[in-house]
């Protein structure tokens, strides 16, 4: 499987539309931090808008483009013009939320909704992604990504109609849409340093599998690359230009989120778990646990259970 594949199947994500925001200028969205399980996204339908957080410049949007913080950092969406936003008045159609103004035009059309991550360590997801991702519908020169396109209508479509079952649909579909967004960002013609920079790097694939279909073993450096037909030094190389971390950072995070989820899910002793994924002693996997999740498994466990 190619590495988002692996990703997606490690850390399934669901979906959920929260807002249908149709408003017209002035407007301005302003949301909070995301909770610790959630990627807060938005996707504009019509109009345009200008997205601003701590982590670069404001950024202009237009019709069908996408915007989500892996980061879960605070955010902020408006229509540009500096003055303060008309008051809005909200309304619940078929478990949907919808907010309007008594604005003038030109107007613009927001879905705003979540990502929702399963109980298991978030840094690899996070940390290899940037703070701030945004997708736009013309796709790289020009060339619209076209099953994008096709979901995004879609999700207008049962978002705006609220039939019965859009509710249940909507929040499908936008699983669905981080999938789609991944793809995409990874294939622009300078995919932002992380998990999207690498996976257009065929030739550390074969590292990349190892790691995901075989946590337990010892691995090496000298090994990973042997994999990948190179040498030492030209692997780290490769693997440092693309995502800024070393393979065996890499690894950890694929080890501790694995050992994540098998506590969150299952009964297995602790012990077992961190032999699974690589470690000789229950003492080393509870310090390197702890060091990278901030508690120890048992605390992980219990906590991903309360909060299931």
């Amino acid at each position: 499987m190619d590495i988002l594949s692996r990703l997606l199947t490690l850390m399934p994500v669901a979906g959920r539309l929260d807002v249908r925001c149709h408003f017209g200028a002035p407007w301005r969205i302003d949301e909070p931090a995301a909770g610790a399980r959630e990627i807060r996204y938005h996707v504009l339908l019509s109009g345009t808008a200008i997205v601003e957080d701590a982590h670069g410049a404001p950024t202009a949007l237009h019709a069908g483009d996408i915007v989500l913080f892996p980061s879960g950092a605070p955010h902020l969406l408006h229509d540009g013009s500096g003055a303060p936003p008309a008051a809005i008045e909200t309304r619940f159609e078929l478990g949907l939320t919808v907010e309007t103004n008594l604005a003038g035009h030109p107007s613009a059309d927001v879905l705003c909704g979540r990502f929702l991550l399963p109980a298991v360590p978030q840094r690899l997801l996070r940390e290899h992604l940037p703070a701030r991702l945004v997708v736009h519908s013309a796709g790289a020169g020009g060339d619209p990504p076209e099953r994008l396109v096709r979901l995004i209508a879609l999700l207008r479509d049962e978002a705006l109609d609220a039939q019965p079952g859009s509710e249940s649909l909507v929040n499908h579909l936008s699983g669905a849409l981080f999938a789609l967004t991944l793809r995409y960002a990874s294939r622009a013609d300078a995919p932002p340093r992380g998990l999207l920079a690498l996976a257009q790097q065929p030739r550390l694939q074969p590292a990349i599998d190892a790691m995901f279909d075989a946590p337990g073993k010892p691995w090496t450096l000298p090994e990973l690359a042997a994999l990948c037909h190179m040498s030492r030094a030209t692997f780290v190389r490769h693997f440092d230009e693309a995502i800024g971390r070393s393979a065996t950072d890499v690894l950890t995070d694929i080890r501790m989120t694995l050992a994540g989820r098998l506590l969150a899910q299952g009964s297995q002793p602790v012990a077992e778990i961190g032999e699974f994924v690589g470690y000789q002693s229950d003492a080393a996997f509870q310090r390197s646990f702890k060091r990278h999740v901030g508690m120890t498994p048992a605390q992980w466990r219990a906590a991903s259970r309360v909060s299931a």
